[in-house]
């Protein structure tokens, strides 16, 4: 029964490797898609809305990175 486990982590390191990283992503998908149905389907904001939002994400992972790095 390890073994199972250990290649669920094994698994689970190939796609995530920053827990909260992903958590955020995720987290801005559902908030932009709780937004869009509200709003109309072609709002000309949601693009770079969406863009914005993951780039905000990544320069925060980056940087918290980076500090750890630095310790």
């Amino acid at each position: 029964m390890g073994w199972l486990k250990s290649i669920a982590r094994e698994i689970y390191g190939l796609f995530v490797d920053d827990g909260s990283f992903a958590v955020a992503i995720l987290a801005w998908l559902v908030v932009c898609i709780v937004a869009l149905s509200r709003e109309a389907a072609g709002a000309w904001w949601s693009g770079p809305a969406l863009f914005a939002g993951f780039a905000v994400i990544l320069i925060e992972s980056v940087l918290r990175f980076a500090r750890q790095r630095g310790k």
